[in-house]
């Protein structure tokens, strides 16, 4: 398949998929909660052993909230009692709480939502980081990542609690294209902001050090260079297609969801300066110089990785193609990990947005593409 293909297919087969998924489980549960129910492992999609199926297996899924339209992200604010959420194409913020409410607080000005006219196939509203520090009051940034007219923006604005306001762009000039936006944006442990950014369609700038495309960044909130960066300059590591989920271990690792092309999507555990390899490679090729996945999927088998959150040290994945939430168990090591079993295939959808619970085991899981207002948050419990 073509990378023309299947970027269509990225875009078109959504809506015939969904209408075969969307299945009573929660069909009628939109706006409550609905009972909880058990995980259930998809053995079709790999033979896991009992220790895996232990290990990170859901107990239970509810309806935590409806009537949402393509929601993009969930992060907690640092109190962890609730999350902004963003929808890509209305660049609606939302703020929800853990007893399902959720209360609008804004848009991000210049937003400009995907359509075909305008070239822009999977931008719009992406990422959203509060401040590690924000308490509504002395420290008010949040951070988003939206497209612009001509451009993929990190940009700050203030949140009190009730609502946003105020824009500035922290770094902007980011090629945009049709495509390969990434938009994936956090602050890691140490207190930096990562943003993943795609190749726009652009393949070769993968490669090209001094090109911002295809690359996984880290900055500081005014939009420098984070200090220790491997080449002294925003780039962290390169060699990126379409990473669009990040997230740390409690060894501190970041650990990559990356889109493919027509192959092999990945599973990436990041170290500075490292070379993830596109476009000479897609997937695992024992290259020297290049750092290979750690999981692989074919996109018509489970594939195309939306997100990732990590909780007790398994890896949760959600899909878009493949309809399904993966849990990859990480090993012994911290450099590897364990047997991948899916849950929930073509149970609710294309699956996108995800977010661990601080304090719980707890998962928050966003669906998408399912049509305006039919969209939901699902509320997974995890071992």
């Amino acid at each position: 398949m073509s990378r023309s293909a299947r970027s269509a297919l990225h875009r078109i087969r959504p809506v015939t998929a969904l209408a075969t998924a969307a299945t009573a489980l929660l069909g009628a549960c939109l706006l409550q909660p609905a009972t909880a129910v058990a995980g259930t492992a998809d053995t079709t999609d790999t033979a896991a052993p009992a220790e895996s199926a232990a290990g990170g297996a859901p107990t239970g899924v509810s309806v935590l909230s409806g009537q949402w339209t393509r929601p993009w992200a969930i992060t907690f604010l640092p109190d962890g009692k609730q999350a902004l959420v963003t929808e890509r194409r209305s660049s609606t913020v939302w703020l929800q709480s853990r007893d399902g409410t959720k209360k609008k607080v804004g848009t991000v000005p210049n937003t400009v939502y995907p359509s075909p006219a305008r070239r822009v196939g999977s931008g719009g509203l992406m990422g959203v980081a509060p401040s590690p520090t924000w308490n509504g009051t002395t420290d008010q940034d949040v951070f988003f990542v939206h497209t612009a007219a001509s451009d993929i923006r990190v940009v700050r604005m203030r949140f009190d609690g009730t609502s946003l306001s105020g824009y500035t762009v922290v770094l902007g000039g980011i090629t945009r294209g049709g495509d390969h936006n990434g938009g994936k944006i956090a602050f890691g442990p140490d207190g930096y902001l990562y943003v993943a950014v795609g190749d726009a369609l652009k393949r070769n700038l993968a490669q090209d050090k001094n090109s911002l495309n295809g690359k996984i960044l880290r900055i500081t909130k005014s939009g420098t260079a984070a200090p220790g960066n491997p080449f002294g300059t925003r780039v962290y590591s390169f060699g990126h297609r379409n990473p669009q989920g990040f997230a740390w271990d409690s060894r501190g690792r970041l650990w990559a969801s990356e889109i493919g092309e027509s192959t092999w999507d990945e599973l990436n555990l990041i170290t500075p300066g490292a070379n993830y390899g596109w476009p000479t490679c897609e997937g695992s090729c024992g290259k020297a110089g290049l750092t290979d996945p750690k999981k692989v999927w074919h996109p018509d088998e489970g594939g195309v990785p939306a997100q990732i959150a990590i909780a007790n040290d398994v890896v949760y994945v959600s899909t878009l193609l493949g309809q399904r939430l993966w849990a990859l168990p990480i090993d012994s090591t911290g450099k590897d990990v364990g047997t991948a079993t899916s849950y929930y295939k073509n149970s609710y959808g294309r699956l996108r947005a995800i977010a661990k619970v601080p304090g719980a085991d707890e998962l928050w899981l966003g669906t998408t593409d399912g049509g305006d207002d039919k969209d939901r948050i699902l509320k997974v419990t995890v071992k």
